[in-house]
């Protein structure tokens, strides 16, 4: 087994090359859901997918993604981080190139499931190892802001090249991303990453995973169906199992001597807060990004393509904060960073509850970009908190913990703030008389449907409006997110170190 840098000592050109290794399937993940939306029609085309099939082949990679998360970092602290991610790297290619080369919806969905599952095994593998590698706490703080970076432009990136592949090629092209990220890291791997396990972690407890799978795969079903369909008694039904199952889980692991999550992490009060934290601004900016990005489409008419690159100010400007957070905590500190930019984050949302249908895009742009300036700091510095409150032998639980957070706070935001903006579009919509019922049903159902409908420019004047009204309201509750948020990490962390 590799020897660790030891504590405080500082990285060399050799951990920087290997955070550049971490960094590839960081920005594989981040990418891999926004370029899918790009490449549905000409998939639809060809493979022809019902429905059904359609919501499966987007939701079952994120839905695996989530629940095998925690059993991925405790499975890396058993077996060793490296050896887990190179498994994983191992799999995504074959994942991606199933995918790619997919004849049927049936045969997508089954590769996606299997791509979520090995995209489970590289976020907590790559968290754990920064911290393995960087041990001095201004390498490791630039370490983690990098890796955040990483992430946020990989969500700027996506429509762009997605864009671009599926202009030269077939809609497979996107899925074969994973194949070269797999190969570096496969090659580049095992020369520059450390290797690193607990000796001690015990064996891996069965139950403890099933339980798990069935605490975090309904919830987030459910919590996704709610979002689509409203809540109905079958995704309802799927949360409260969810939530059970989440109890029985933290039950178990509280009496085992080698439990799957140590759930003693949570008595660092930093750790829970920065948790708490990355949860409820997931649930702001998954919220946000539904409704901003409509907007663009939809009520302004821009192209997906043209809609992604309005969409890189904003990560470009997230990246800008990520960089600068490190910098700034060692002069003030990290409670102080944290809080405002999150104060940022909640002035960038009340601008756009100002945004009106028409004329609005400068105004919107603006409210985005300085919304995603104030996430930066808490992706750079939360992760630093939740990675490094753990223990080495328990860093890629703690990881794993940190990816499973953002996950329901990405299902909660577009299942709560996503049924908010419906619910005003449908109260403000205004159906002219002498419409049928299904037309009437299609454009309440939202703005889709009144695009689509041919019943005049009056229809499409109220529904834009109707929308951009939406988009305000969730904005506004965006915006008392944030200050929640910062209202948190000013109390929570508050003493700890710089």
């Amino acid at each position: 087994m590799t020897t660790l840098t030891a504590s405080g000592r500082k990285a060399t050109a050799r951990q920087w090359a290997g955070l550049a290794v971490l960094a590839l399937p960081t920005l594989l993940m981040s990418l891999d859901q926004s370029v899918l939306f790009l490449a549905l029609p000409p998939l639809a085309e060809s493979l022809r997918p019902t429905g059904t099939q359609t919501l499966w082949i987007m939701d079952v990679y994120g839905f695996l993604m989530a629940g095998f998360l925690v059993t991925m970092g405790t499975l890396g602290d058993r077996i060793g981080r490296r050896k887990l991610l190179l498994i994983g790297g191992v799999a995504v290619i074959l994942t991606s190139l199933l995918a790619a080369y997919s004849t049927s919806a049936e045969m997508l969905i089954a590769a996606r499931a299997l791509l979520g599952v090995a995209a489970a095994t590289l976020m907590p593998s790559t968290l754990a190892l920064i911290g393995n590698m960087f041990h001095d706490p201004g390498q490791r703080g630039r370490a983690f802001a990098l890796w955040a970076s990483c992430f946020m432009a990989g969500t700027a990136l996506g429509p762009v090249i997605g864009g671009l592949l599926l202009e030269h090629y077939w809609w497979g092209s996107v899925f074969l991303l994973g194949v070269p990220v797999g190969l570096i890291l496969l090659v580049a791997g095992p020369r520059l990453l450390p290797e690193y396990k607990d000796p001690a972690a015990g064996r891996l407890d069965p139950l403890s995973v099933v339980l798990s799978l069935l605490a975090i795969l309904p919830l987030i079903y459910g919590l996704k169906e709610i979002a689509t369909y409203g809540a109905a008694v079958v995704p309802l039904v799927a949360v409260a199992a969810g939530v059970a199952f989440c109890v029985a889980f933290v039950r178990r692991q509280r009496v085992l001597e080698h439990p799957v999550l140590d759930v003693r992490l949570f008595r660092d009060g930093a750790f829970t807060a920065a948790l708490l934290i990355q949860a409820v601004l997931m649930v702001a900016v998954a919220g946000s990004y539904l409704f901003v990005t409509g907007f663009l489409q939809m009520v302004e008419g821009l192209s997906p393509i043209e809609a992604g690159l309005w969409m890189v100010p904003s990560a470009l400007a997230s990246i800008v904060s990520a960089q600068l957070a490190p910098v700034l905590a060692r002069r003030l500190s990290t409670a102080t960073v944290v809080a405002a930019g999150l104060g940022v984050a909640a002035t960038g949302y009340a601008l756009i509850a100002f945004v009106d249908p028409v004329g609005g895009l400068p105004l919107l742009v603006t409210g985005f970009v300085v919304s995603f300036f104030g996430t930066g700091p808490i992706g750079a510095l939360g992760t630093n908190l939740i990675v490094s409150a753990a223990p080495p032998e328990k860093s890629g639980s703690a990881a794993s913990l940190s990816e499973t957070a953002g996950h329901l706070g990405v299902a909660i935001g577009i299942a709560t703030l996503g049924s908010l903006g419906a619910i005003i579009y449908r109260n403000g919509v205004v159906v002219p008389p002498g419409a049928g019922a299904v037309e009437s049903a299609a454009v309440r159902n939202g703005l889709e449907g009144a695009l689509a409908s041919d019943m005049g420019e009056s229809l499409l004047v109220s529904a834009r409006e109707a929308y951009t009204n939406g988009l305000n309201v969730v904005a506004a509750v965006c915006a008392a997110i944030g200050v929640t948020a910062a209202l948190i990490a000013i109390t929570a962390l508050r003493g700890r170190a710089r």
